[in-house]
């Protein structure tokens, strides 16, 4: 009688241990083959054609939803009841939803992100308190890369939660520079010299024409808008060109950028 048990112990092990073996096995080969598929589809010619933050989050989605499904396809083949199984996956989701609040409104945030498009890929916005271009739209998260080069990753439920800046949508952008003069310039002069460099310096669109306002009197100083319009790309470089062209024009054209006075007045008594 004791032999009897002792054989069918044994291969009750042996059985389930083969089980796990071929479980483990079948997991192991399944993680690699949705790696596989996952690239094969994004390196897809339908895919191609797809919007390139929009392929990143379905990449993302395709690969949990199929893992998901392989878990349960090595429980059941395990013996696992399917019943139990769905009970114990939907408590779990009930107690990680309450844990992970903030997790889910990211995720509902990033579905956000992906209907409406506010942005994509390689467009430089302000969001979140941060600005730069986006390098990235995950499930949870946006990658943004400073103009000095940092990656900022921020919570996508931030992002839908705050206002949204987005400076890579039109092709053309404003520049406004203001200046100061010294009190007693001649208006019409500082005008003219400043429409004479934005018409001479590289980038500066002519249509729509630039535009010069006095905007302030100030304590020391009448300011001046500089208005004028750029293609998106040249922003930067038009704005640091003008300021210099400015100063050297001022210079030269006997034209005062004042600094701060203080008129003290001495009583004797």
């Amino acid at each position: 009688m004791f032999e009897s048990f002792l054989n069918t112990v044994v291969n009750l092990l042996l059985t389930a241990g083969v089980k796990i073996l071929i479980a483990v096995a079948i997991l192991i080969v399944g993680f690699k083959l949705i790696k596989f598929l996952v690239k094969l589809i994004n390196n897809s010619k339908l895919m191609s054609k797809v919007d390139a933050s929009l392929k990143s989050f379905f990449s993302n989605f395709a690969s949990i939803f199929l893992k998901i499904i392989l878990v349960i396809t090595i429980a059941a083949y395990l013996g696992v009841p399917m019943a139990s199984m769905i009970a114990v996956l939907g408590t779990a989701a009930a107690a990680v939803g309450l844990a992970l609040q903030g997790g889910l409104s990211n995720i509902a945030g990033g579905i956000m992100i992906l209907i409406n498009r506010p942005f994509k890929v390689d467009d430089y916005v302000e969001c979140g308190g941060e600005g730069g271009t986006v390098k990235d739209i995950g499930l949870m998260h946006t990658t943004l890369v400073t103009p000095d080069n940092v990656h900022v990753v921020i919570p996508n439920g931030n992002i839908t939660s705050s206002t949204i800046k987005n400076y890579s949508v039109e092709d053309i952008r404003r520049i406004d520079i203001d200046f100061s003069v010294a009190y007693g310039t001649d208006v019409d002069k500082v005008k003219s010299v400043l429409l004479k460099v934005a018409g001479v310096t590289e980038g500066v669109l002519e249509d729509p024409a630039g535009e010069v306002f006095m905007v302030e009197h100030a304590e020391s100083a009448v300011k001046f808008r500089l208005r004028v319009w750029s293609k998106n790309c040249d922003y930067w470089a038009v704005k640091f060109q003008l300021t210099e062209n400015v100063k050297r024009i001022f210079d030269a054209s006997g034209i005062e950028i004042p600094y701060p006075k203080l008129d003290v007045k001495v009583v004797n008594q």
